[in-house]
């Protein structure tokens, strides 16, 4: 185009490359490089939780999204979890899922889409079951 300007295509293709990068599906490895440069123990904890997530959703993709692991069911993501200084994260990936197991949750923090643990605390893998169930029951309606 005339003075520089960008053609929509163009500005499309741009976004869908930068949307890519994003939220890239990634192999294991990467996920593994994630967990390696964790200081226990929430390595060991993450990687407990990530286990018992492949163990619910055997067939998943392993990703990132928006910088941390992520986990996808036919193309909508489903779980995912973060390392911070304080604490560990398990992600559902919708802000709807908690309200639905409130007295689950009991006694665990909540934040912004973020269900905070203990950094030695694995969360009980019966709760992790649940909060997948749910999260799928929203991603996959009858």
């Amino acid at each position: 185009m005339a003075n520089g300007a960008t053609s929509l295509p163009e500005l499309r293709s741009l976004l869908m490359r930068l949307i890519a990068q994003q939220n890239r599906v990634v192999s294991a490895e990467e996920i593994d490089r994630y967990l390696d440069v964790l200081e226990e123990p929430k390595r060991t904890t993450l990687a407990r939780l990530r286990q018992t997530i492949l163990d619910v959703l055997p067939g998943a993709e392993q990703g990132i999204s928006y910088g941390v692991p992520a986990f996808r069911v036919r193309g909508k993501t489903i779980a995912g979890f973060a390392a911070f200084k304080n604490h560990l994260s398990f992600l559902p990936h919708s802000g709807s899922v908690f309200p639905q197991l409130k007295d689950e949750l009991e006694g665990y923090s909540i934040w912004s889409g973020a269900l905070h643990f203990g950094i030695g605390q694995p969360l009980p893998v019966p709760l992790v079951e649940k909060l997948i169930a749910v999260r799928l029951r929203q991603a996959f309606p009858a």
